[in-house]
């Protein structure tokens, strides 16, 4: 048995490959679990305005713990609410100016104009990097090869990422990131609103985070560490995620009109944010760098690809088969690196088909019904 960080150096050496499940140990047999985050064993009762405070104290312990650093530290920064709080949380804990930096396609960046707001609010060295349609497609190749997955949402998220961390470590000193996953995972996403019930809501939340290795932390991991980078990640402290999962999930519902209230009250009249950014709407990475990227990937497979190739791609790939032009091309590439290997990821990124609005064949939050201001 051997083990490696990246399935590809375990590519000459061996004929089967899994990923490591996380939480485990090897004992020499088997894998044993120690730790599962996504376990509750039991609900605290806090009250809204204790959880914010106890949200707060956490989430600053825990971006805190993670500037002890001999190298210098950098922030990935989207205007999002989650990369925000945590760029203002740590531009409070150091002397100077952090070094913050965004993304966006020259067309149409949404997320560029907020992430400049924040760097304004909090003083920051701010960079700014812009992608174009060549960028896009001239990375998707190495993006895939790097990610080891075919997976839609995965894929489109990463190539911003994965060309910003390129530009930090080409232009930059800076050998650690900070950035602003896993909060999703525990206060929800877009579809989450749709969530039918509170026990929905957990078990959603609980399946999310135990996937994690698959997709968001997948993707953060591999865009930043392929570039010579160290990623840390506040809200994935362990402490944070205990408390946060044994949140009463009817408190953490979107019940107030806006999602992930208690994450962003925990904040509120504080001035660590202006108000427009604590409580913007959520937007994801793939769609907030400029829908055109999306756009611009999906016409180069519609360049690629007939509707026959779909229908035909079930005779192709009769494990989690692609059921668009767009991911037919992210397995095609992917098979190309590592054929067989589609079982690493265990099934696409979507949302939970089985509640109301959320029957939808793409993983985009602009699909859903209650996007509303995310895109603007």
């Amino acid at each position: 048995i051997a083990f490696g960080s990246e399935a590809k150096a375990l590519m000459p050496v061996c004929k089967e490959i899994m990923p490591f499940p996380p939480g485990h140990y090897y004992d020499g047999e088997k894998f044993v679990c120690f730790n599962d985050v996504a376990d509750v064993k039991l609900m605290h009762n806090d009250d809204v305005e204790t959880i914010a405070l106890n949200l707060r104290v956490k989430l600053i312990e825990a971006v805190k713990k993670r500037l002890q650093s001999d190298a210098p530290v950098g922030y990935l920064l989207s205007g999002g609410l989650d990369s925000s709080l945590v760029c203002a949380i740590g531009q409070r804990i150091t002397d100077t100016p952090i070094k913050t930096f965004a993304i966006g396609m020259e067309t149409d960046p949404i997320d560029l104009k907020y992430a400049k707001e924040v760097a304004e609010f909090l003083g920051t060295d701010h960079t700014e990097v812009i992608m174009t349609k060549d960028d896009v497609l001239g990375s998707l190749r190495e993006v895939i090869r790097t990610l080891e997955t075919w997976d839609i949402t995965t894929i489109r998220a990463s190539i911003g990422m994965y060309l910003l961390c390129k530009y930090i470590h080409e232009h930059t000193d800076l050998k650690v990131i900070l950035t602003g996953e896993v909060s999703d995972e525990l206060f929800g996403y877009k579809y989450t609103d749709f969530a039918p019930s509170p026990e929905e809501f957990q078990k959603e939340s609980q399946k999310r985070m135990r996937e994690l290795y698959m997709y968001d932390v997948l993707r953060a991991d591999r865009c930043i560490s392929a570039n010579a980078l160290e990623g840390r990640v506040p809200f994935a402290d362990l402490d944070f995620v205990d408390y946060t999962m044994r949140i009463d999930p009817k408190k953490k519902m979107n019940t107030y009109n806006k999602g992930k209230y208690l994450l962003r009250h925990a904040f509120e009249g504080l001035n660590y944010l202006p108000q427009d950014i604590l409580f913007r709407e959520k937007a994801a990475f793939s769609d907030a760098v400029g829908h055109s990227m999306v756009d611009y990937l999906k016409e180069y497979a519609d360049s690629l690809y007939t509707d026959e190739d779909v229908v035909n791609a079930k005779e192709k790939y009769p494990y989690c088969t692609p059921f668009t032009k767009e991911s037919l091309l992210y397995r095609d590439i992917f098979e190309s690196y590592y054929p067989g290997k589609a079982k690493w990821i265990k099934d696409f990124w979507m949302p939970n088909k089985t509640w109301e609005n959320c029957d939808v064949n793409d993983p985009s939050a602009r699909v859903l019904k209650n996007y509303g201001d995310s895109g603007k």
